[in-house]
């Protein structure tokens, strides 16, 4: 191996040379357990401070550079950190300067596509957290981009990596719980009455650069309760949908084995909390499958009484009902109703994991996929088209319309004015290539 050859080649290599591909490193050591991966992080608020804990778990993992509009959010991340980290304000600076083999990316979501995108074509494998990003075309322009370089991008959805899900998936598709007609799930938190409040128009503080925490987004003046967490309540850069909405869309799909909605309707508004949030404080959503069957998500932040006995998600079978977590699964036994035989249909099964955190094990398999070239647990296709559900609701609210979605044009078929909100116009100079 030459001098020239750089860390992210080597791993790329050695991947090949493993599957026993003739190259010019054919006598090199394929990259092993102990090779160290060094990742970028960008966006190192909230949770993007939980993925680099969770990346240096492992001890083939080093973080090379930081990066974050905010240097106060990287001082904060600096006492976990050997001294001397490179840290920038711009990305793009960091996919040209830092030696890197991949990057983290924990910022809002209309950041995430362009991220993305710029980052496999720097040569960079990509951890992405959810959702995926912020319109259908993002995604499906970002998914094309994966798909034409040769990198690894898992998404943050990480009950992907969930052993419980795993087994649940096999036992619903082997017909225990007969015909699901209905699934459910929920974000519940009661914020009445103040919600994320209500802040006066201010100049940013020095430490943020504002004009490029909006970036592609149109201008606007600063507030306290935008960045760097409060975000997801504003509909131009996130919305508990896509926030919350997407962790179960992506597992009811999969449970499901069922790819994109069919038609979409919506219904809420901001009926109780007084604060400056431009989603709704109660929201719910309809989905209906083509082959039949239907999703509702509701998202309620005026009250906060649970919906289910425990768990995440709710699958309404013939034969039985199904509650989840990533850390368990019951059935509860259908019984028959009006002019139906009333003993139990099935026998009562609860299945228990002993996986100790997913998180962790969904940043293993990134970390692993870097290495062997692997698809990941949640590629970045799986990931837009979980996303879609998400994306497809927030226009369906916006038009207030009954919405049918043609998955394979990638438009509604009813609907221009929905069309139009597929996308929306990017502030210069940036662009979506």
């Amino acid at each position: 191996m030459t001098n020239e050859l750089s860390r992210r080649d080597f791993i790329k290599t050695s991947a090949v040379v493993g599957a026993g591909v003739s190259t010019a490193l054919s006598a090199s050591k394929v990259h092993g357990a102990n090779d160290r991966i060094r990742l970028g992080l960008v966006g190192t608020a909230n949770r993007g401070g939980q993925l680099m804990r969770a990346a240096l778990e492992f001890d083939d993992v080093e973080i090379g550079a930081l990066c974050d509009v905010d240097l106060s959010q990287m001082e904060a991340r600096r006492p976990e950190l050997p001294e001397g980290v490179p840290e920038y304000q711009d990305y793009r600076d960091m996919l040209d300067d830092a030696d890197l083999d991949g990057v983290i990316i924990a910022t809002p979501d209309h950041w995430h596509a362009l991220q993305t995108i710029h980052s496999v074509e720097a040569g960079l494998d990509v951890y992405l957290e959810k959702p995926v990003t912020m319109t259908v075309v993002e995604g499906q322009k970002m998914v094309e981009a994966v798909n034409q370089s040769d990198r690894v991008v898992q998404i943050g959805l990480q009950r992907r990596s969930g052993d419980i899900y795993h087994e649940l998936h096999d036992y619903v598709q082997e017909g225990n719980i007969g015909k699901v007609t209905l699934a459910r799930a929920y974000r519940i938190s009661n914020m009445y009455p103040d919600g994320i409040g209500r802040s006066e128009v201010s100049d940013p503080p020095e430490h943020l650069d504002w004009d490029m925490w909006l970036g592609p987004r149109a201008y606007r003046p600063y507030q306290d309760n935008i960045t760097p967490y409060d975000f997801r309540w504003w509909s131009d850069y996130s919305s508990q949908l896509a926030n919350w909405g997407v962790h179960y869309f992506d597992l009811i799909r999969w449970m499901l084995d069922e790819e994109t909605p069919k038609y979409i309707s919506a219904h809420g508004g901001k009926y109780a909390i007084d604060d400056d949030r431009t989603i709704p404080d109660t929201l719910e959503v309809t989905y209906e499958f083509e082959n039949g069957g239907l999703v509702i998500f509701g998202h309620y932040e005026a009250s906060g009484h649970s919906m289910f006995p425990f768990g995440d998600i709710e699958l309404r079978g013939t034969q039985g009902v199904v509650y989840s977590d990533w850390r368990r699964f019951e059935v509860i036994p259908e019984r028959g109703g009006q002019f139906q035989r009333s003993e139990p249909r099935m026998d009562p099964v609860e299945r228990q994991s002993e996986q100790d955190d997913v998180t962790l094990d969904h940043m293993r398999n990134f970390l692993d996929c870097i290495k062997s070239r692997e698809t990941p647990n949640c590629d970045a296709e799986t990931g837009h088209k979980s996303d879609l559900f998400a994306l497809l609701g927030n226009i369906a609210l916006a038009t207030k319309s009954r919405l049918e979605w043609d998955a394979e044009a990638g438009r509604f078929v009813n609907n221009e004015a929905a069309n139009e909100l597929l996308h929306y116009d990017y502030r210069e100079p940036w662009t979506l290539p």
